[in-house]
């Protein structure tokens, strides 16, 4: 096997144990602004969502939103609509 195989990229916390199988909690969500392209452009997907969110929200947005702004605008939106993806 080779090292990437045999060891852990994720390090457990100081004063944690490092475990597989266990409730870890969500760790597939990252803070919009650790996004490492969250700097980029909307996507399609987000941007035609947010046209849906804000048309039931009675509001508009600035189109040249970054993917972050645009995570970030539609939790906002879902939350004030009551809608989830």
């Amino acid at each position: 096997m080779t090292d990437s195989n045999t060891h852990s990229t994720a390090a457990a916390e100081p004063g944690e144990t490092d475990v597989l199988g266990g409730d870890s909690g969500n760790t597939t969500e990252k803070d919009p602004s650790d996004w490492v392209t969250g700097d980029e452009p909307m996507t399609g997907a987000q941007r035609s969502y947010l046209d849906k969110l804000a048309r039931d929200a009675g509001e508009t947005l600035t189109a040249d939103l970054t993917k972050a702004e645009a995570s970030e605008q539609i939790d906002r939106l879902q939350d004030e609509t009551d809608q989830t993806s």
